[in-house]
């Protein structure tokens, strides 16, 4: 998934910061289903999947792939340890793999050296599942319902922060317009983990942040990583 940076899209810039609420209990059609929780390699995806959210159509009349589905089928991928060890290790930047998703759905194999990140983004209209195949990643996200559209600095709410560390075997899965950055903290260790988003992705909108406000700064299209 490039790391290129495509022209800042026109957006409405505001002269005091919009403020996102907390959510503590995020329906399907908010911004984050952060009530997923974390599953083991051991454990029932389907028991572990949010099943509050529903599955978008395929555009045949059959539905998409539930989250479940998502989970099942990253979780399934990383413990194909031939799939895992064909990815080429690169120390100084991300590598990948598209894949084949369940039901249509976009589905990669990202290898992460020591010290990378993604930044601060969303996937717009897609839900997702990730699980990690080796190594461990940290994730940061927002417990929060953002606006889609119309701002382009955000205040956000005390207590909208969740961080948690995903290890060997441990993954989770998301509603549309979750917000986060995934980080691999180790010093010497490559992280390798396997992502899967219905429908596929149509943008991924990229964040800066500074203490409580939050900023768009771009948009890539599909273009731009595939």
């Amino acid at each position: 998934m490039s790391a290129s940076s495509p022209s800042l899209p026109t957006s409405t810039s505001v002269s005091e910061p919009v403020t996102a609420p907390v959510i503590d209990s995020a329906p399907a059609d908010s911004a984050l289903v952060d009530s997923a929780p974390v599953f083991d390699a051991d454990a029932t995806a389907r028991r572990t999947a949010g099943t509050d959210v529903v599955p978008a159509d395929r555009g045949t009349g059959a539905p998409g792939p539930t989250v479940a589905e998502l989970l099942d089928f990253v979780r399934r991928t990383a413990e194909d340890a031939a799939l895992v060890a064909s990815l080429p290790l690169d120390p100084e930047g991300r590598t990948w793999l598209r894949l084949d998703g369940p039901g249509g759905s976009e589905a990669w194999l990202i290898s992460w050296p020591p010290g990378t990140g993604t930044g601060w983004h969303d996937h717009a209209e897609s839900t997702g599942a990730f699980t990690i195949a080796a190594g461990a990643l940290r994730e940061h996200s927002l417990a929060a319902r953002l606006p889609t559209d119309g701002w382009k600095t955000l205040e956000l709410s005390e207590g909208v922060d969740r961080t948690r560390l995903l290890a060997t075997g441990q993954g989770r899965a998301f509603g549309r317009h979750h917000v986060h950055e995934v980080l691999n903290e180790s010093g010497h260790e490559h992280a390798v983990s396997v992502h899967a988003y219905y429908p596929p992705l149509p943008q991924i909108r990229r964040y800066s942040r500074s203490g409580a406000v939050l900023r768009l700064e771009q948009t890539e299209r599909p273009e731009d990583w595939q």
